[in-house]
């Protein structure tokens, strides 16, 4: 990530990640990824609300910009309840088409059912959902040096949507899996160089 985009200069001298070379972005665009860099990416998330919401937002990303997510995350917070699993799991078809009206959100009738879908999966499981996510953060590794040795899928992350799926989880691919265990802090893609710092070691176990 740069900190000079599109003519909106946003230099404090830090390096980050690279997210963003190249990019064209308003000044208030590079400010929103710039924050969610620095503040919640790759930040170790437990609370299951949150990681639901991350779940959710991950699937609505697909095929599409996470800045496009990023500018209506709010939307999503306010038409999804705040993301509760229990009243997300009790959508009815009504709620189904209200999702589809609502021009604050991503309006894709695959991804609002899999959403409901998927807080009755995360409803039913036997163990609670922060704990079976974090059951397949890999072992503690060394940052990466640039953007080019981050993967896009790992075993773990292929083993953890495969486990979803057969739990009744949908639009959460070996992709997408990784893509949450990156913004959740089960692993630290931050480069080696970026300014923010490593989180403190957090329990981990394997998958």
């Amino acid at each position: 990530m740069t900190d000079a985009v599109g003519g909106g200069v946003v230099d404090d001298g830090r390096v980050r990640c690279g997210w963003l070379d190249g990019i064209r972005l308003a000044p208030a665009d590079f400010v929103l990824y710039r924050d969610y860099h620095d503040h919640e990416w790759g930040r170790p998330v437990r609370d299951t609300p949150a990681l639901f919401e991350r779940i959710s937002l991950e699937a609505f990303q697909s095929g599409l910009s996470w800045l496009i997510i990023l500018r209506k995350r709010e939307n999503f917070r306010r038409a999804f309840d705040g993301f509760d699993i229990e009243r997300v799991a009790g959508y009815t078809e009504r709620d189904v088409d209200r999702l589809m009206a609502d021009t604050g959100i991503v309006r894709n009738r695959a991804k609002i059912e899999a959403t409901i879908a998927n807080a009755r999966a995360a409803e039913a499981l036997d163990v609670d959902l922060a704990e079976l996510l974090w059951s397949y953060a890999p072992p503690e590794r060394k940052r990466p040096a640039d953007l080019s040795q981050v993967p896009a899928v790992t075993p773990e992350s292929t083993a953890l949507a495969k486990d979803l799926k057969r739990r009744g989880f949908r639009f959460v691919g070996p992709t997408t899996a990784y893509a949450l265990m990156q913004a959740t802090g089960m692993v630290d893609d931050h480069i080696a160089a970026c300014w923010v710092p490593p989180m403190a070691a957090v329990p981990r176990h394997s998958g």
